[in-house]
């Protein structure tokens, strides 16, 4: 099995917290593919970038061609940040041959040694999405010779969504329009086209699989870059996806009506009115599956 894990690594000064939150994510992913070499599953390390970006990059990752666009670029109001479009950084895994799936990661997002493997599990479950939220840790570590400690701590759990990893026949499916990376809403569009479009998809809240520096659990700012995303989402893509969702795909499925009510309804990344829709579809389907029974058993009397 052959995982593409791609990153889009950015140049930040030293006053940004990517400038010590990439080092320890590039060297947590080589760490983790080093500890699956004895195992049946071929994991690629990749990146794109833009062009003064690519000094940053280590050699052990495999740099796929550059980024061409921006979020700035398709959106002249936007100034400022050069973000790029999720879009573009996922397609750029079509210069890999042979992939079977694909894992994204902010690059703020460490991984434990075991990650890789512990995917692969899931994958032979049967699982063709699997959306994993992170752990919480201190943000007292600044280098990446202290990972050791980091895997050491537990942390807390975090409600955001942010590491995807999916079968590469769905990347033709997804739609994200101009989703940027980088901003609210990228989580938010990636988790409801896998609900959408995956067979079998797996939301795992409490894994230790990956962690961010950092103990932040909510807190963004409502820019224009915010509202961008956010349009984008509710106007392009949510109406696209909305007869494709199925109750029994989406996270607190298996809970009572009312707990899945009151988790969906916390839950920033979900949104209460398509719960209410699905709640009322999947009543209404067990109706009508009661009425046919009905009906079947009166005609063979």
């Amino acid at each position: 099995m052959k995982i593409v894990h791609i990153v889009g690594p950015v140049k930040v000064p030293k006053n940004n917290n990517l400038f010590s939150a990439q080092p320890i994510t590039f060297e947590s992913m080589k760490r983790a593919q080093v500890h699956v070499k004895k195992s049946p599953i071929e994991v690629i390390l990749c990146t794109t970038q833009y062009d003064e970006d690519k000094e940053i990059i280590p050699d052990y990752f495999h740099q796929l061609s550059n980024l061409n666009r921006s979020v700035e670029s398709i959106n002249p109001s936007l100034k400022g940040r050069k973000l790029p479009l999720i879009k573009d950084i996922l397609e750029k895994t079509n210069e890999l041959s042979d992939v079977d799936y694909i894992i994204y990661t902010n690059v703020d997002i460490a991984v434990m040694p075991n990650f890789y493997e512990t995917i692969h599990e899931y994958i032979h479950l049967g699982h063709d999405a699997i959306i994993v939220n992170r752990r919480r840790i201190s943000n007292k570590y600044s280098s990446k010779e202290e990972l050791p400690l980091m895997y050491a701590e537990l942390g807390k759990s975090h409600p955001g969504f942010d590491c995807f990893i999916f079968k590469k026949k769905l990347l033709n499916q997804l739609i994200l329009d101009e989703i940027c990376v980088g901003i609210p809403f990228l989580e938010v569009s990636l988790l409801h086209n896998l609900l959408a479009f995956a067979e079998k998809p797996l939301v795992l809240f409490d894994k230790h699989l990956t962690f961010h520096l950092g103990m932040d659990v909510l807190g963004f700012n409502k820019n224009a870059y915010y509202f961008h995303n956010k349009q984008t989402f509710f106007k392009k893509i949510s109406p696209k996806l909305k007869d494709k969702y199925q109750l029994d795909k989406f996270p607190y499925a298996e809970l009572p009506a009312y707990k899945r009510l009151f988790k969906w309804g916390l839950n920033p990344s979900l949104f209460t009115i398509d719960y209410l829709n699905l709640e009322g579809k999947s009543r209404v389907e067990r109706i009508k599956l009661k009425l046919d029974e009905f009906r079947w058993r009166f005609l063979q009397r």
